[in-house]
């Protein structure tokens, strides 16, 4: 079916309803005489004849009568396709789709998705979580949060918090047993953890000292490739783990991890939240994003409170 013939079925079905060029015209923007040639459009396709006209009045043909009996099921799904499809761009309705580092739900995210999903009961948010970097639109995601060094190219990017100090951590228990680094240069005598992010190890940890970066390439026992997982090893006293700051704010406050060689940490710019540039960002989204709805504006207050 070409677009000729689509238009002609939908101005024949309206015609038939309104019993009207004139309304029909009205109904779909046009001039009658351009439904009229619509119709005729189409039954010279057909090769019949779907409308009986007269100066006074107009009816279904016989043919057309069937023609549209046959035809307005569909049309009717169609037109409530478009309807349907509607609600999308007029409130925030569907499932949105994150992709982002498990420690970032576990630091900042998980206090206030309860708030949301009361404010936006029609919204599905999935989370799915993924330490390395992240191709979006490839995943099918609406949106990823990662950090500003790996944050993916050619996307919109919305700050969400920062900056992000990155610390050296063990269990008490090791460091009672192999001795306190000092100096960042005193990881190469200790186990180390580190973590790989995708295609990528992070073995090389980097500090500052005196605003000057530098990094120490460390070696240990184990690798992992799940952040959580990585704290949970350092607390059974495994080895020296390095993140986020944040994210161990709980085990230290429990005494499980002690941070060290703090005065050497280094920073981040922050947490992002990205997203494919498009024209138009459906509600579901911008409700996540814009800064006057209501989930950043919560989210800002607790991080700095």
């Amino acid at each position: 079916m070409n677009n000729d013939q689509l238009s002609g079925l939908v101005a024949l079905k309206i015609v038939a309803e309104k019993k009207s060029f004139t309304i029909a015209a009205r109904t779909l923007g046009v001039t009658p005489s351009a439904i009229s040639q619509i119709i005729k459009n189409l039954e010279g396709r057909i090769g019949v004849a779907l409308l009986s006209r007269t100066t006074r009045s107009l009816s279904l043909t016989e043919a057309g009568e069937q023609f549209l009996n046959q035809t307005t099921p569909a049309l009717n799904q169609i037109f409530n396709a478009f309807e349907t499809i509607g609600d999308y761009a007029k409130r925030p309705t569907g499932l949105l789709r994150i992709n982002m580092p498990r420690l970032a739900y576990h630091s900042f995210l998980s206090s206030v998705i309860k708030s949301f999903n009361e404010n936006y009961p029609e919204v599905t948010v999935e989370f799915y979580f993924e330490d390395g970097k992240s191709d979006v639109v490839e995943g099918g995601f609406d949106a990823g949060i990662r950090l500003s060094d790996i944050l993916a190219k050619d996307m919109v990017a919305i700050k969400l918090f920062g900056p992000v100090h990155f610390v050296a951590a063990a269990s008490p228990e090791y460091l009672d047993k192999m001795g306190r680094p000092k100096h960042p240069k005193d990881l190469l005598s200790h186990k180390c953890i580190p973590i790989r992010l995708g295609t990528r190890l992070y073995d090389r940890w980097e500090f500052e000292q005196k605003g000057k970066e530098f990094e120490v390439h460390v070696k240990g026992p184990l690798i992992f490739n799940d952040s959580v997982l990585m704290i949970d090893a350092a607390v059974d006293g495994l080895g020296i783990i390095y993140t986020a700051e944040d994210a161990l704010q709980e085990k230290v406050k429990s005494g499980e991890l002690e941070i060290i060689l703090e005065k050497y940490k280094s920073s981040s710019t922050g947490y992002y939240l990205y997203y494919p540039k498009v024209s138009q960002v459906l509600p579901k989204l911008r409700v996540f994003i814009d800064p006057n709805y209501h989930f950043l504006v919560q989210l800002f207050f607790i991080i700095t409170s």
